[in-house]
């Protein structure tokens, strides 16, 4: 082997639970991911498995991810829509009896969401625990990222926040794996000087950066982005590679952009009669997505034709093979430069593959099969398993960056949510000075501590100014904010007048539970 390829998945969703209502809209973030991603990528790496493919993967859960995925009304909730996705894959195959092609795409839909019930219940709905098997065999690296994903370079005016955020991961990590991460995504790819000695008090060895946050490192990196760079502290860097990024993420050159691809937005949610489609809506109320598209990207301004799923599938093989035949130009071009193997690191968000590009988890099946079955240029391994292999690396102190907008801190520090961290930084000084008051606090005044330092790290999460920002849902991020920092002041106020509500704080423990044994004194 001439050089390695890292694939970097990040899987991540806001914590957003409301058991106060029998449907909630924003809750069909987490069931659309677990069938159109999360469950595909377990299917995959099953069929590795099965067929002998030997192809390392990392994959980042986030611990709010986890928390969703383990918890139970979310799970039963989640098995109820997945059968009303089948439920209106069986209506559809009815509706278009005398449409052959609609008819045969609705039969797909049907056998892809049976598989997916399937696989769930074949795991007992426990998703963590089937990617935790993959990770003992050693087949997958898990690992982590921020407790609720909060942007670290914000939180580095008040270290404490910092240090709660990832030794709160790390924490939950050993309750989800049964061992310590040894690697960490840095939510938004987002580096600001300081967070390394918290990564090392965590016993976190490696994370990943923005291609920029290594090449502008100091010194200067010898290798760029194809070798990780040692912090003083001796935490590896690894940079995301430009050109496998662009080929999947360009907006005029990336794969899932192929009009042979099957269109996001086009769905029988808007395109059917609304009391047809109103029982499988995520917001009964509203037209919304079910799942079901029958339309392929197509491009131009013209109609949208429909989808041929096997043409599709062709597509997802090419683009695959295009995508392991650049890679293998990329290594054996640079083998005859530098001293070392090359390592290129390919990082994405995971919800890429599947939701918002369908054929991903294809392309990604395919991607391995070729590059286990057909060369011997390159091997497919993680970051981690590259430092055990190669241990020795130039030391640079990497520089400020973000993989968002402008490759720093815009998508999150704007005009639309600016408003939140003045409110942020006075909880994040009052969760300090609560925690040096109570450092031994038992009975109610611990569990109101506990609770203040959950609302703290969810008003902390990258994902509402994201939010407000891309203008998405910017009404519900807004909400969340508020309602976690009033949450927040005012077990402050209870706590320090001696005078906890215990009633009121049952009821917020039993909506934002998350982190059952989360520590406050990590602020002192």
């Amino acid at each position: 082997m001439q050089g390695y390829l890292s694939l970097v998945l990040h899987a991540h969703l806001p914590f957003v639970r409301h058991p106060e209502h029998e449907k909630f809209l924003e809750e069909s973030w987490l069931f659309e991911a677990v069938t159109e991603t999360y469950l595909p990528l377990l299917q995959m790496l099953e069929g590795w498995d099965r067929d002998g493919i030997r192809a390392n993967l990392t994959l980042s859960l986030s611990p709010t991810l986890c928390a969703m995925l383990l918890d139970p009304l979310l799970r039963a909730r989640y098995e109820q829509h997945l059968n009303s996705l089948i439920d209106l894959a069986e209506k559809e195959i009815h509706r278009t009896h005398w449409d052959r092609e609609f008819h045969k795409l609705a039969w797909m839909y049907h056998h892809k969401f049976s598989g997916a019930r399937e696989t769930w219940l074949r795991h007992e709905g426990n998703l963590v625990g089937a990617f935790k098997k993959f990770q003992d065999e050693d087949r997958l690296e898990i690992i982590t990222t921020g407790a609720t994903h909060g942007l670290l370079p914000m939180l580095a005016g008040h270290p404490p926040s910092l240090r709660a955020q990832i030794l709160t991961a790390r924490d939950h990590y050993r309750s989800c794996f049964g061992r310590d991460p040894r690697g960490i995504w840095l939510p938004e790819c987002a580096y600001a000087a300081g967070v390394e000695a918290f990564l090392q008090e965590a016993n976190i060895r490696w994370f990943i950066l923005d291609t920029h946050g290594v090449l502008h490192a100091r010194p200067r990196p010898r290798y760029g982005t194809f070798a990780p760079v040692f912090t003083p502290n001796g935490i590896a860097a690894f940079g995301r590679d430009f050109d496998s990024s662009r080929q999947v993420w360009s907006k005029h050159e990336g794969y899932p952009g192929d009009a042979r691809y099957r269109d996001f937005y086009r769905d029988i949610g808007f395109d059917l009669d609304f009391d047809y489609v109103r029982p499988h809506l995520p917001s009964p109320e509203n037209r919304g997505f079910t799942g079901l598209k029958y339309y392929r990207i197509t491009g131009g301004a013209g109609p949208k034709e429909i989808y041929d799923r096997e043409t599709a599938l062709k597509a997802a093989e090419e683009h695959a093979r295009h995508f392991l035949n650049e890679r293998i130009t990329q290594v054996g071009r640079l083998a005859g430069i530098l001293d070392r193997p090359p390592l290129i690191v390919a990082p994405y968000d995971a919800e890429l593959f599947g939701h918002w590009w369908y054929e991903g988890p294809e392309f990604l099946d395919q991607l391995a099969r070729q590059a286990f079955r057909d060369q011997k240029t390159l091997e497919l391994l993680t970051p981690g398993e590259y430092l055990h292999r190669h241990p020795t690396h130039q030391i640079a102190t990497p520089s400020a960056s973000t993989w968002g907008e402008e490759g720093y801190l815009r998508a999150w520090l704007n005009e639309t949510n600016e408003w939140i961290y003045p409110h942020l930084q006075v909880a994040q000084e009052r969760m300090s000075a609560l925690a040096r008051k109570f450092p031994k606090a038992k009975g109610l005044k611990a569990r109101a501590l506990r609770q203040a330092a959950r609302e703290l790290l969810l008003a902390q999460a990258s994902d509402w100014p994201f939010i407000l920002r891309a203008g998405t849902s910017p009404d519900y991020a807004r909400r969340r904010v508020k309602d976690h920092l009033l949450r927040f002041i005012a077990l402050h106020d209870q706590l320090m007048s001696a005078a906890v509500d215990e009633k009121w704080l049952s009821e917020i423990e039993a909506r934002d539970n998350l982190f059952p044994d989360v520590n406050w004194n990590y602020w002192r």
